[in-house]
């Protein structure tokens, strides 16, 4: 089993634009984790954003197959949200004037103790209790 320190927090643009984008930045996070380089763990939620988004720019027929591939995807956690991280994301809310998502996401992340989030948000720059480490760091 792996440590958190091995573990990062994927944001959903990250899976999002490695559909949507021929930019393989983004396609090297998945691939990355694929290969077992760290633990990718991001919230069931990213599945509903994934889905939204793909099937708004290139259809609902892509976005059930995107949707579908999103549960496959080997080394990857689905961490659920619970009551619990609703009432902290309405807190980093307030304290961080964040979006609802990134809110959700961000507590998912420091509950479980993980430290580093991957993302092209810098939203996330505010969180004290997270870093944010952009795709391209990824690019070969």
């Amino acid at each position: 089993m792996k440590n958190n320190m091995d573990k990062k927090y994927l944001d959903a643009n990250v899976f999002i634009q490695g559909i949507l984008r021929e930019d393989t930045k983004y396609k090297e996070v998945i691939l990355r984790m694929a290969r077992k380089e760290f633990v990718g763990v991001t919230s069931i939620l990213s599945w509903d954003e994934i889905v939204f988004v793909v099937g708004k720019f290139l259809g609902r027929e892509v976005a059930k197959r995107e949707g579908k591939k999103f549960f496959g995807l080997p080394n990857l956690e689905l961490i659920d949200v619970k009551r619990e991280v609703i009432l902290k994301a309405q807190k980093l809310i307030e304290k961080y004037n964040l979006k609802p998502r990134d809110a959700i996401h961000s507590v998912t992340a420091i509950s479980l103790g993980i430290k580093e989030i991957i993302s092209e948000d810098a939203d996330f720059d505010k969180i004290n209790e997270l870093k944010r480490i952009s795709p391209e760091s990824y690019r070969k």
